[in-house]
């Protein structure tokens, strides 16, 4: 009769914190000032070739010569065009969130000022994803097929919904908004989906930027301040 050994229970593997995953890595440490400058021209290079053509048709040999540098200084940084896409990706969301979502606070919505509050979110959101349109959106389809990538915009939105949902709670009555979190969660979606149409996405929008942010900043502000 075969004996049965003890179950072992198997562990899950812990998903890193959403702000460790936006933590950008650590710089090398650059001996020279000409080394740092080789570093961020990669970054920048590579930026602008994943901007312009997309992941698939952009290699690591392109990026460094588009830098500047040898091929060689490319792998002295990167293992491949994979790692500096990810920086990219965790640096372009760290300065979005620190330009949007960060800055506010339940003092900027007192009063009339908080419609102004709304819209100016709004307006920086949209130019955040229309200046790069395509790397926007670059982002988003690489979310769909790459774990890490997908990691990183899970980070994004987790942070972003969490502080919206701590905001709405200290701007508003329970009575008025009974679920903070959904709500943040509706809204910031609401959002970024206009954000990507704007950005044609998905083809030409059938609105304007600005009415698509007069209805927005209309339908946030009678979800968060009803008369």
């Amino acid at each position: 009769m075969a004996v049965r050994g003890k179950s072992r229970s198997v562990r899950t593997p812990t998903r890193p914190s959403s702000e460790s995953l936006l933590r950008a890595s650590k710089e090398p440490d650059f001996r020279q000032e000409r080394s740092r400058r080789s570093y961020l021209a990669l970054i920048e290079s590579a930026t602008e070739l994943f901007a312009q053509n997309g992941y698939d048709a952009v290699g690591s040999p392109e990026i460094a010569e588009h830098a500047g540098v040898s091929v060689g200084t490319f792998y002295r940084y990167f293992d491949d065009k994979h790692e500096v896409y990810l920086e990219i990706a965790r640096r372009m969301m760290v300065t979005a969130y620190a330009e949007t979502i960060e800055g506010l606070t339940p003092a900027r919505f007192l009063g009339l000022a908080r419609r102004e509050t709304i819209g100016q979110t709004i307006d920086l959101v949209f130019e955040h994803v229309q200046s790069r349109p395509r790397l926007s959106r670059s982002f988003i389809e690489m979310s769909l097929r790459d774990p890490q990538v997908g990691e990183l915009r899970w980070a994004f939105d987790d942070v972003s919904v969490r502080r919206l949902t701590a905001l709405i709670s200290a701007i508003t009555a329970r009575d008025v908004v009974p679920d903070p979190e959904a709500t943040a969660w509706v809204l910031y979606g609401a959002v970024m989906q206009c954000a990507y149409g704007l950005a044609e996405h998905l083809g030409p929008p059938p609105v304007s930027t600005d009415r698509a942010k007069k209805a927005l900043v209309d339908f946030i502000e009678r979800a968060l301040f009803p008369r």
